[in-house]
């Protein structure tokens, strides 16, 4: 086997891959001979078709797999052993080879189309300074955390009479149309409440449909239908009251402290209060971390210049998509592609440079790491035998043969989490302290 790489410039290049019958030979007969063994054709005992035949019913296809296997390898291997700078994958080229005669020739070229990346260099302490933020809540945030927190965890009541932000349940009645349904009252609009307010159980109201609601989503809600399908409904309907639920906000209490911490974390508002600053500050401190990923990101693409074969992945991009997209679509987001490019090969320099690596053990604590975050508050780290449910979900996750990217879709974000970990670690940056309203209004600006 004969392979050979011209370069058209210093980001393109064409592999030619020249097989020989000596290269296939050996193991396509050995295949036609296991095939002859196995084959049942009418009129020849099994073993005893006559190798002719068999070349005729199975000798091409065999043949095509034999190179195809060879040529996998082949190609596979010089990328390696030449360490080529490869961008998107080789193309083969379909026209030369739906010109091979199968039948007729021995030997067989093959041409493959490359792309390469042009050489570059990731020095983290050389990149430019950016911002880190230290966000320090007031009172005024924790006032405001306060009181979610007292409406999350707040009871439900069924009073006698509608008031202003409760929930009406009901049933509408048009002629044939009748739909039970939940009206909050903030989805009405304001000249529309009167209509509510003060309203009993077993009550009839009638109003026109289409004028109470605050806009077509909010109605789509209430009746049940597709946004697009809420302009049919017109006019007059009733209305009747089946229950009315308000939320009561939670008292600062003993209860309260215990469901929103844990039993027993805090026994006063003032331990709560301060219990709650630390939360706080470090979910701040975490989106914080996560403006600092973004701007460091920002950064490294800025700063990095790495050259690209655009016209190259524009035929790539065509191919893989099997025609899904035409040349003018994938122009239209081109750019992100080659800086999604860029950054997964700057990612995986410096991966290599800082020998970053995830270790099986790490996925399955990102997989963890998942189901608490899908049980949200309703799991604690102190139930008997939580953290063995946990793990038997993620292990079923990971093992699901149904899903078989889900270990390499958290494989891959551990990668990332560590690749930014050493990012944030080495790249200069200097600490801003700002209050909660300026750290929003810089994430806001992303």
């Amino acid at each position: 086997m004969n392979i050979s790489l011209n370069h058209s410039n210093d980001l393109e290049g064409r592999l030619t891959v020249v097989v020989s019958a000596a290269d296939y030979q050996e193991k396509v007969e050995t295949k036609l001979k296991d095939y002859r063994k196995k084959a049942s054709i009418k009129g020849f005992r099994p073993g005893m078709v006559p190798m002719p035949l068999i070349k005729k019913l199975a000798g091409q296809s065999i043949l095509v797999e034999e190179i195809n296997h060879l040529l996998g390898h082949a190609v596979s291997d010089y990328i390696k052993e030449n360490k080529l700078n490869l961008v998107g994958e080789p193309m083969p080229a379909v026209e030369e080879a739906d010109s091979i005669d199968w039948e007729k020739d021995t030997e067989f070229t093959f041409h493959y189309d490359l792309g390469f990346h042009g050489e570059f260099a990731v020095d983290l302490d050389q990149i430019k300074t950016v911002n880190s933020y230290e966000i320090k809540a007031d009172k005024k945030e924790i006032d405001e955390t306060i009181e979610n927190l007292k409406k999350q965890f707040g009871e439900q009541t069924h009073p006698e009479s509608v008031e202003d932000r409760d929930l009406v349940f009901g049933t509408f009645t048009q002629g044939d149309w009748v739909e039970k349904s939940a009206i909050p009252l903030h989805s009405i609009n304001d000249k529309s409440k009167k209509i509510f307010l003060g309203a009993k159980v077993g009550d009839t109201l009638k109003f026109a449909i289409d004028k109470v609601f605050n806009d077509a989503k909010s109605l789509a809600l209430a009746t049940g239908k597709k946004e697009e399908e809420v302009s049919e409904l017109t006019g007059e309907v009733s209305y009747v009251v089946e229950d009315i639920t308000r939320s009561v906000p939670a008292s600062l209490d003993q209860a309260f402290f215990d469901k929103v911490l844990g039993a027993d974390k805090a026994t006063d508002e003032a331990s709560f209060r301060e219990q709650l600053i630390e939360i706080v500050q470090d979910n701040y401190k975490r989106e914080a971390n996560y403006l600092l990923r973004i701007d460091a990101e920002k950064a490294l693409l800025d700063q990095v210049k790495i050259d690209l074969p655009e016209a190259f992945l524009r035929n790539w991009l065509v191919r893989i998509n099997d025609g899904k997209f035409t040349p003018e679509q994938i122009d239209q987001d081109f750019d992100n592609v080659k800086k999604d490019i860029r950054w997964n090969l700057i990612k995986n320099e410096i991966a290599e440079k800082f020998e970053v690596k995830v270790e099986y053990a790490e996925v399955v604590e990102k997989a963890k790491d998942m189901v608490r975050q899908q049980f949200g508050g309703y799991l604690s780290a102190d139930q008997p035998g939580i953290e063995e449910m946990i793990e038997k979900i993620a292990m079923g996750y990971l093992s699901d043969k149904s899903k078989s990217d889900n270990f390499m879709n958290l494989y891959n974000q551990a990668f990332a989490d560590k690749v930014s970990s050493v990012i944030v670690e080495k790249i200069p940056h200097k600490i801003s302290k700002i209050d909660v309203d300026k750290f929003k209004e810089i994430a806001a600006a992303l």
